[in-house]
């Protein structure tokens, strides 16, 4: 596949990660690999280990074209809500590369603006290797942040959950509270921020 100038379309791959947690921002990476550098393992970043997702995140920020990360902060979520943020955090990722891509595939079946032409692939971050790529980095990305929001707000245990709505975490909300990171507009987070709300008028 050529571009008009007769040089090969630079395709970029997307994924987001963080959709579902009650707490932190939703990460999005954007990635254009090497055809001449092929990185041998990438796959959905659900399915690796973190050891190798972070070796795999060193091999793709080494060997790729290009990649960067896009974000959709907390009152973004809580503002836009989460479908329209993570597509925020993607067209950020993609507007944030060093090289302009031909092409985008979008990991699902929503797909941000974008003035390039986008495709949609459904479990795109298991087939697609710039999209597994950027599964990876975004995960990687993400997961890196919710530690150090852990030390910043501790009690809740984020570097276990990363924010995701485990007993652990729910049990946490009940017990502390809602912190300036959780998303308030999420139904856990709302009924916590209502018992709160109600014992302390008693």
């Amino acid at each position: 596949m050529s571009s008009r100038s007769g040089a090969p379309n630079l395709v970029a791959g997307v994924d987001e990660v963080g959709r579902g947690p009650l707490a932190g921002p939703v990460v999005a990476a954007a990635v254009i690999l090497d055809d001449t550098r092929p990185i041998e393992g990438l796959a959905d970043s659900k399915v690796l280990t973190p050891r190798r997702r972070e070796e795999l995140s060193i091999l793709i920020k080494g060997c790729a074209l290009c990649w960067a990360l896009g974000r959709a902060e907390v009152e973004e979520i809580d503002r836009l809500n989460i479908l329209q943020a993570s597509l925020l955090a993607m067209q950020r990722a993609v507007m944030a590369l060093t090289l302009e891509p031909d092409l985008v595939l979008v990991d699902g079946n929503q797909a941000p603006r974008l003035t390039c032409p986008v495709t949609t692939v459904i479990r795109g971050d298991a087939t697609i290797p710039s999209i597994s790529a950027a599964s990876i980095l975004a995960k990687v990305a993400r997961d890196a942040e919710m530690c150090d929001l852990d030390r910043r707000y501790p009690g809740y245990e984020f570097s276990l959950h990363k924010g995701y709505p485990t007993r652990a975490h729910i049990e946490a909300l009940q017990r502390q509270g809602v912190s300036p990171i959780h998303r308030r507009s999420f139904g856990p987070v709302r009924r916590a921020i209502t018992n709160m709300t109600e014992h302390n008028s008693m």
